[in-house]
């Protein structure tokens, strides 16, 4: 619909069509509420790589968005096999999943946001019961934020880089070329279905993080050593979002990344999204306070402990970084889950901590506890 055509007011506006802001959008629809969704190009393909757990995934997404599905494993000073399903979605399986039939669905920029009222780009004015902010984090100026430089090859030309790993979630070893006192990053491959596989080298967090330049020139270092020199044809992707959510606008609830659902220490935020949207439109549709079903107690709980970790990642120098991941990848199963997973499970969360504590070497001890008490080195670091 083109932004100069009336728009009749709204149960709903949703602004950002992202697979977050489309996923409410569509559990808002099946709700039979008036939906109007808002993003400049609301008909372009995603072009990022979207994965998450599979236990993550809601009852209400069919399996045909689910691209691939492994066991991963994760690299340290040694070798993690993860027992959990980690599946790459399918970007246009989702978008068929997420139909917004019904909707009215406006290509055009919202320039303002307040409550009950969006303001757009090219002239007029939407009106909703209430507006929601799902526009995602973007690369704000200042905020803690997570790059990456990948490249798609063929399942065969990847496998010296995999091994005997069908995935590889996170692997830290040291052949990529970079310095021992140089911020760290490490190497993400996963499968994508039709025979591609994803080779992404990865700055989990910096502020500022890692160039792209850099990445680049690490991931070709680090293929070389494995035995695979790209031909310089590879389907390129390059990631950079921050992490932390931009502060938010006054009485306009936020959605998906940009409203918290982010895992600031991870980076992901499709999966706790999806998952969330039916809570979300049943809010919305009864007419209670979005933020607060979103954020109970236990989940601010969880996101402060989460930004505990953050400020771990941020300050701990480079080589606190591989042994704080060893020890973390040595945790029991459900600690891990609950502390990249458990958005609502704080004593999960707090467990998995206290756990690291324990395992954690006495200089990284420290670094977690300064962090905790809100105490940050004077220099900040990539990791």
């Amino acid at each position: 619909m083109r932004a100069d055509v009336p728009v009749a007011p709204a149960d709903v506006a949703i602004v950002g069509l992202g697979p977050a802001g489309r996923a409410l959008a569509h559990r808002c629809v099946e709700r039979g509420l008036r939906v109007a969704a808002i993003d400049p190009h609301p008909q372009r393909p995603w072009r990022a790589t979207y994965a998450a757990w599979a236990d993550e995934l809601p009852a209400w997404l069919p399996p045909t968005v689910i691209a691939s599905s492994v066991a991963p494993m994760a690299w340290t000073n040694a070798a993690h096999r993860l027992d959990r399903q980690y599946c790459v979605l399918d970007n246009a399986a989702l978008r068929n999943a997420t139909v917004l039939d019904g909707a009215q669905v406006i290509a055009d920029r919202a320039t303002e946001l307040t409550p009950g009222l969006v303001t757009l780009g090219a002239g007029g004015t939407v009106a909703a019961r209430i507006v929601v902010d799902a526009r995602g984090t973007g690369a704000a100026a200042g905020a803690a934020t997570q790059t990456a430089f990948g490249m798609v090859v063929d399942t065969a030309t990847a496998d010296p880089v995999l091994g005997d790993a069908d995935a590889l979630f996170m692997d830290w070893r040291a052949d990529n070329g970079s310095a021992p006192d140089a911020p760290r990053s490490f190497l993400y491959a996963v499968p994508l279905g039709d025979d591609r596989v994803l080779l992404e080298e990865t700055c989990l967090v910096g502020r500022p993080a890692l160039e792209l330049g850099v990445l680049r020139d690490r991931l070709r270092t680090r293929l070389s050593a494995r035995g695979l020199t790209p031909g310089g044809d590879e389907t390129v992707e390059r990631v950079r979002f921050a992490v932390e959510s931009p502060a938010g606008l006054p009485g306009v609830p936020a959605f998906g990344a940009r409203g918290g659902l982010m895992h600031p220490c991870t980076g992901y935020s499709v999966a706790s999204s999806l998952a969330a949207a039916d809570l979300a439109a049943a809010t919305i549709a009864h007419g209670d306070d979005l933020t607060a079903a979103l954020w109970p107690l236990r989940a601010r709980a969880v996101a402060a402990m989460r930004a505990t970790g953050l400020r771990t990642l941020l300050t701990a120098p480079p080589e606190q970084i591989v042994p704080f991941f060893a020890a973390f990848f040595a945790l029991p199963d459900r600690l891990q889950r609950a502390y990249l997973s458990g958005r609502l499970d704080a004593p999960g969360t707090a467990a998995a901590m206290a756990s690291m504590l324990v395992r954690c070497p006495a200089p990284i001890r420290s670094t977690m506890l300064r962090s905790a008490f809100g105490r940050q080195n004077a220099r900040i670091r990539s990791s």
